[in-house]
C-alpha cells in the first residue's frame, strides 16, 4: 500500500492534543536548571539528579523526553548532552539564555486566557476580565518585560543596523510602550548622538531604567510614566517607536496613535514600528500566522497585521510612504514611515 493510500492519520490530532505535556516538561527542567546541570558536566541521571535535587529515576525520565523532543542528546553510554540550540538559550550561564521567558509565556494570566478559545471565539475576543493584559497598569508587563527582553535583542539589533541615524546633532527618539526598552537602547548603544525618552508605566521602566544602566546608556536615556493613549508626546522627535505594540488594539485605535505619533515628529521625523507579519493567505508563515489566535485569546480587538493592512493605517494616519524589512532569522518585520 503507498502512503497516499494509508488513510487518514490521528498523528496529528493526538500531538496536538498532548502538546501541553511537552510545555510542563520543558519548564520543568527551566525550573530544575536540568540544562545548566548538563553543560556544568552532569551528563549522567545519577549525576543530574544530584545536581538537580531530584530523584534518579525522575531525572532519567525527563531527561529521554527531553532527547525525543530534541532539547538533549543520549549516547550509547547513556550520557545526556545539550544540543546547540539548548546550549544557547537554556544554559543559564549563557549570555543568550531564554528560560526566564517562561515568567510571561506560562504566567497565569497567559495560560487563563488560554483556556477557553471556545468562549473566545464566540465573543471575537479575551474573556479576561477588564480587558485582558491591555488594562491599565497590568502586572504582567513587568514580568514581559523581564523575561522578553533577551528574545528581543537580535530584533533590536538588526533595527538599530536599519535605522539611519544623523551623526552630527541630537537625535530624539520616543519610545512608546518600551517596555524592557531594549529597541531605544539599542538605538543609543549604536548611536552615541541619540536620546531616548521611553515611554511606559512606572514599574515596567524601572526594568527598562536597569537594561539602559546596563547597556552604559543611563544618561541619555529618560522615563515618561504613563499610558500611550492618555500622555502627551511632546513634539520634534526625530523617532518615534511602537514596537510590538499595535497588535493589541484595532484598527481605529491604531490609527488614532499612528496620527499622535506623527504629530510628535519633526519635518523628516519617521516613526519606527515592529510587527509579527503574516503574509497575506493569513496562513503563512505559521509562527506569524498563528500570533492572530494569541491577539484572540489575549486582548478584546487585536490582531496580527498583515503589510496591507499596516500601510494602509499608516497611509490614513498621514504617513507620506512606508518602507517594510524583514527582520531574518527573527520573525518580525520593520516599517519605517515618513512624516
Amino acid at each position: 500500500m503507498s502512503h497516499q493510500d494509508a488513510g487518514p492519520s490521528p498523528a496529528l490530532l493526538m500531538d496536538t492534543l498532548s502538546a501541553h505535556v511537552r510545555t510542563s516538561a520543558l519548564k520543568g527542567a527551566i525550573e530544575l536548571d536540568l540544562f545548566t546541570a548538563v553543560a556544568a558536566g552532569n551528563e549522567t541521571a545519577a549525576a543530574l539528579a544530584l545536581a538537580c535535587g531530584a530523584s534518579e529515576r525522575g531525572v532519567r525520565v525527563l531527561c529521554d523526553y527531553l532527547v525525543v523532543l530534541g532539547f538533549l542528546t543520549k549516547d550509547e553510554r547513556r550520557h545526556y548532552r545539550l544540543t546547540r540550540d539548548s546550549a544557547a538559550f537554556l544554559d543559564r550561564r549563557s549570555p543568550q539564555y531564554l528560560g526566564g521567558v517562561t515568567e510571561f509565556i506560562l504566567s497565569p494570566l497567559v495560560m487563563e486566557a488560554n483556556r477557553d478559545i471556545a468562549a473566545a471565539v464566540r465573543k471575537g475576543g479575551t474573556v479576561l476580565p477588564d480587558e485582558g493584559s491591555t488594562a491599565p497598569e497590568h502586572p504582567v508587563w513587568v514580568k514581559f518585560a523581564r523575561g522578553m527582553a533577551p528574545l528581543m535583542r537580535l530584533p533590536a539589533r538588526l533595527m538599530a543596523n536599519l535605522v539611519e541615524v544623523a551623526g552630527d546633532r541630537r537625535v530624539r527618539v520616543l519610545d512608546v510602550a518600551a517596555g524592557h526598552g531594549v529597541f531605544g537602547i539599542a538605538l543609543a548603544q549604536r548611536h552615541p548622538s541619540v536620546e531616548v525618552v521611553a515611554l511606559d508605566w512606572p514599574a515596567v521602566l524601572e526594568v527598562a531604567r536597569e537594561n539602559a544602566q546596563a547597556a552604559g546608556v543611563a544618561e541619555r536615556w529618560r522615563p515618561l510614566h504613563g499610558s500611550a493613549f492618555d500622555v502627551p508626546f511632546g513634539e520634534g522627535y526625530d523617532l518615534v517607536l511602537l514596537t510590538n505594540f499595535l497588535h493589541h488594539f484595532d484598527v481605529p485605535t491604531c490609527e488614532a496613535l499612528l496620527r499622535k505619533a506623527r504629530a510628535a515628529l519633526s519635518e523628516g521625523g519617521r516613526a519606527v514600528t515592529l510587527e509579527i507579519v503574516p503574509n497575506e493567505d493569513r496562513v503563512s508563515p505559521p509562527s506569524a500566522a498563528a500570533f492572530a489566535m494569541t491577539m484572540l485569546s489575549h486582548t478584546p480587538r487585536g490582531d496580527a497585521y498583515t503589510e496591507a493592512e499596516l500601510a494602509a493605517m499608516l497611509g490614513s494616519a498621514g504617513f507620506s510612504r512606508t518602507e517594510f524589512h524583514p527582520l531574518p532569522p527573527s520573525t518580525q518585520h520593520l516599517a519605517i514611515s515618513y512624516r
